[in-house]
C-alpha cells in the first residue's frame, strides 16, 4: 500500500503493539479457546504487516490458510477432545433440541 509515511509508522507500532499482546495471550491465557483465538489475531497481525510490505498474496495466503483453517482446525480439535463440564452435570432439554428433532423426525419420515 502506498501509505504516507506516518500512517504507515501507525499502522506498524500498531500491527506491533497488538501482535505483542497476542503473543502473550498465548503463552499466558489458561483456558485453550482464547489461547487459540490470541493465536488467531496473532496471525491476523501478521498477515497485516504482509499487507503493509506490499505483499498481498502472501497476506491473503496467511489469512486463508493460517486464520481460516489451521486455527479453525485448532479451536475445534480442543473444543472436540476438551468436553465441557456443564453438560456432563446436567441433561437439558432446550426447546432448540426438540424443534431440531422434529425436523429431523419430519426429514426422515417425510
Amino acid at each position: 500500500m502506498d501509505l504516507p509515511g506516518p500512517i504507515h509508522e501507525i499502522l506498524m507500532l500498531f500491527g506491533g503493539f497488538v501482535l505483542l499482546l497476542g503473543g502473550l495471550g498465548v503463552v499466558l491465557l489458561n483456558n485453550p479457546i482464547y489461547s487459540a483465538f490470541s493465536l488467531g489475531l496473532v496471525l491476523v497481525c501478521i498477515s497485516l504487516f504482509y499487507f503493509l510490505l506490499n505483499s498481498y498474496f502472501v497476506a491473503v495466503a496467511q489469512l486463508l490458510i493460517y486464520v481460516g483453517a489451521i486455527n479453525v482446525l485448532i479451536i475445534f480439535a480442543v473444543m472436540f477432545v476438551n468436553g465441557s463440564e456443564w453438560s456432563k452435570d446436567k441433561n437439558y432439554w432446550t426447546i432448540g433440541d426438540g424443534f431440531t428433532s422434529l425436523v429431523c423426525i419430519t426429514i426422515v419420515f417425510h
